[in-house]
């Protein structure tokens, strides 16, 4: 797997992804870190880990079309088979979506479909998370399609609500479980044992990764 990460933020997702590398855990390697603005904390990690990096902002280019064409001119460039989305905060252009179709992920700090779409990212959905008053939340990978938070959903993880909690103290948490469980989605894909049909999603050797409901046929 030649993995590209895509990052708009401090890249504590990224960082586990690095981490998992080194530590023989996802056999991938991790080709460049591409962000939509210069001011992301992930590209500094990127540059310590001598891992390459572009930065392309979308306001750069007149259509998503364009934008789009120039992330594929840097995922070419670098050789990527597989994208990784980490805290990127701009909606990935179709044609992107097209040629990365069942080879691109996102991790969601919620147990999507619930608390997804358009505009709930990073603490807004902690915060709706805990004004709704539900008693679990939790991490999602999915695959990447035309929607917000919509692909199938390859892995999940339930975190506990408290009663007590604040938005920062529940991001935490969560954040915990997201440094797991993405590497581990990562690492699935790189040893290709992921199958889906439409929404469905299968995962080859039930007993090495129990967390996928859809592995007990």
């Amino acid at each position: 797997m030649r993995l590209a990460v895509f990052a708009s933020g401090e890249g504590t997702n990224f960082q586990a992804i690095l981490d998992a590398v080194g530590d023989d855990l996802l056999p991938a390697q991790v080709t460049c870190c591409i962000s939509n603005t210069r001011d992301a904390g992930a590209l500094q990690r990127a540059e310590q880990h001598d891992v390459p990096t572009e930065v392309i902002p979308p306001a750069s280019f007149e259509t998503p079309t364009a934008f789009g064409q120039s992330l594929l001119d840097a995922l070419k460039a670098h050789e990527v088979t597989f994208v990784a989305l980490a805290g990127y905060m701009q909606k990935i252009p179709p044609n992107v979506v097209d040629a990365y179709r069942g080879s691109m992920t996102n991790i969601h700090p919620a147990l999507l479909p619930a608390f997804g779409g358009q505009g709930m990212y990073g603490m807004h959905v902690h915060r709706a998370v805990l004004n709704y008053g539900v008693h679990w939340t939790g991490a999602t990978v999915h695959l990447v399609d035309e929607e917000y938070d919509h692909g199938p959903v390859v892995l999940q993880e339930p975190v506990p609500v408290y009663t007590d909690d604040t938005p920062d103290v529940l991001a935490d948490r969560v954040r915990e479980v997201e440094h797991r469980l993405y590497p581990e989605a990562l690492r699935l894909f790189a040893e290709d044992r992921v199958r889906h049909d439409g929404r469905t999603i299968r995962i080859e050797d039930a007993t090495a990764s129990p967390r996928s409901p859809s592995d007990s046929e």
